[in-house]
């Protein structure tokens, strides 16, 4: 519904903080660097998502009930495609006994076993 003001234009009535609250909600605060996370105003018992627009990092910045902020955290990203494979944990080989030195161990117990044993 459109009203007509005394200057002749039509404005519509809306909910301006509602919609601000929602373009909040539902896109990304990039800041320069960690000096300008620091600098943004987070609501008391707040927390904000904050992208970097100069590396490639991000930052969570809250505030608790009196308004003033907690410690800024900062994290980095990079990105994770299919083509990467995974590491892979990395496995001290030589702790491990293959087959092969299972086999000649357990020969090795049989002819000591042999040798031991009484004949009779």
């Amino acid at each position: 519904m459109a009203y007509n003001n005394q200057f002749g234009y039509q404005y519509y009535p809306q909910n301006y903080q509602q919609n601000y609250q929602n373009y909040q909600q539902n896109s990304l605060t990039w800041v320069q660097g960690e000096s300008g996370a620091k600098s943004f105003f987070v609501p008391a018992n707040g927390t904000v998502l904050l992208m970097d627009s100069e590396q490639d990092q991000f930052f969570i910045k809250s505030s608790d009930a009196s308004g003033m902020p907690l410690p800024l955290r900062k994290f980095s990203y990079k990105e994770v495609t299919d083509a990467q494979p995974m590491p892979q944990p990395s496995i001290q080989k030589d702790i491990y006994a293959t087959k092969d030195d299972v086999d000649e161990l357990r020969r090795e117990i049989e002819r000591l076993r042999e040798e031991t044993e009484p004949h009779g």
